[in-house]
């Protein structure tokens, strides 16, 4: 059995021995039934609940054979599953698939939160769900789920504590730049690339300064401390450009509460389109000390978890769904994260997205998911 199957084939198995904490007495369907249908129809490119009920009709003599099949909507009986029980698929394929793994690299850590959009009306406020994505693995680590903007800061420090950062480096939005999470990342003996805005002020200006002298700049470009890259995107050119210091003495010395700071770095973006240019500048401080191009690595890393989110948006609509029960939601969240990393699992002929994947996938349910039906097949029926 290839490494891949046995990673779905370990899974599988955990998804039926995984606890299920509701009453005894009012549980009508097991747990694993409703996760493992909801998780093959997303799979075979179904999003909605009206859907994914439709899904479970039509394959009904299939999935008879494995599966005891709830009488009630799915939808209802997700809403009764904390979603602390669903998120440990997260962290059990998270262990699947990095076991034994070893990596000459640092891996990035991208930490950032979307708000699930489609819970949003009137009466309701949409859940902002903060997940640890990895682009290495291909996997979300773990996440948070809060209502509301609320303490950003607070949530942060709640999704590190779940997880091991030993070696990665963090990268996080400026919203992510404060003493107490660069402590907690360093605690936990991992890295930091942080973006540097107007909520730490006096230090953006100090770093801002530093990366304004012509002189200093040659001098980093003389060192090897200076990359550029130019690419056309869209019809313009984009060049952007890094520099990076691990001289910062003197920022510690202006500022004594930044200690934990080895490196600071700026990068600039020019587009130039129909003979307009426009320049963006961000600055970053850092604890990695891994020269120029670690830096860089760290920076352009983190918009791995962006492409995420689009992922979520686009190829799963999840905006476009409506669910407002918060157990569901974050359930349906949960689920479809798991489904983007199976997916890059299963055997296709070639190279395709995702998107294409799900449709093919609902072209010939039965080849693509029968590894999985048959596994589950002797696990299910005994139990």
């Amino acid at each position: 059995m290839s490494e891949n199957n046995q990673n779905l084939k370990e899974l599988l198995i955990y998804i039926t021995q995984i606890e299920d904490k509701r009453q005894a007495s009012k549980i009508k369907h097991k747990l694993s039934d409703i996760v493992v249908i909801t998780l093959f129809a997303m799979l075979a490119n179904v999003e909605y609940w009206e859907e994914i009920e439709e899904f479970g009709k039509l394959y009904l003599k299939t999935l008879k054979r494995y599966l005891e099949l709830p009488h009630d909507t799915i939808q209802r009986v997700m809403a009764t599953i904390e979603p602390e029980v669903t998120e440990v698929l997260l962290t059990k394929w998270m262990e699947l698939k990095i076991s034994g793994e070893y990596k000459k690299i640092r891996k990035i850590l991208n930490i950032d939160g979307k708000f699930l959009n489609g819970m949003k009306n009137k009466n309701n406020s949409p859940l902002d769900i903060v997940s640890a994505y990895s682009k290495e693995d291909g996997i979300c680590y773990s996440q948070v789920a809060v209502e509301g903007k609320g303490n950003e800061i607070e949530v942060i420090l709640r999704l590190l504590d779940k997880i091991s950062v030993k070696e990665c480096i963090v990268t996080i939005d400026a919203i992510g730049t404060q003493k107490e999470i660069i402590k907690k990342i360093g605690k936990k003996k991992g890295y930091f690339c942080l973006q540097v805005k107007g909520n730490q002020k006096t230090l953006k200006e100090d770093i801002e300064d530093y990366f304004a002298d012509k002189g200093f700049r040659k001098k980093l470009k003389e060192e090897g401390m200076y990359s550029r890259k130019t690419e056309k995107q869209r019809g313009r050119l984009e060049t952007r450009e890094y520099y990076y210091t691990e001289e910062t003495e003197w920022l510690i010395k202006r500022n004594k509460e930044w200690k934990e700071v080895k490196g600071i770095g700026a990068s600039i973006l020019t587009t130039e389109e129909n003979g307009k240019k426009q320049e963006q500048k961000r600055y970053y401080i850092t604890n990695i000390e891994g020269g120029v191009e670690e830096f860089v690595r760290a920076v352009r890393g983190h918009w791995a978890i962006e492409s995420y989110h689009w992922i979520l948006d686009v190829t799963f609509r999840e905006d476009a769904n409506k669910t407002l029960n918060k157990n569901a939601a974050r359930n349906l969240n949960i689920l479809r994260k798991l489904a983007i990393s199976i997916l890059e699992e299963l055997p296709f002929r070639k190279k395709f997205s995702r998107r294409i994947k799900r449709y093919i996938i609902s072209l010939d349910i039965r080849r693509y998911l029968k590894l999985f039906f048959d596994i589950i097949e002797k696990l299910l029926l005994k139990k």
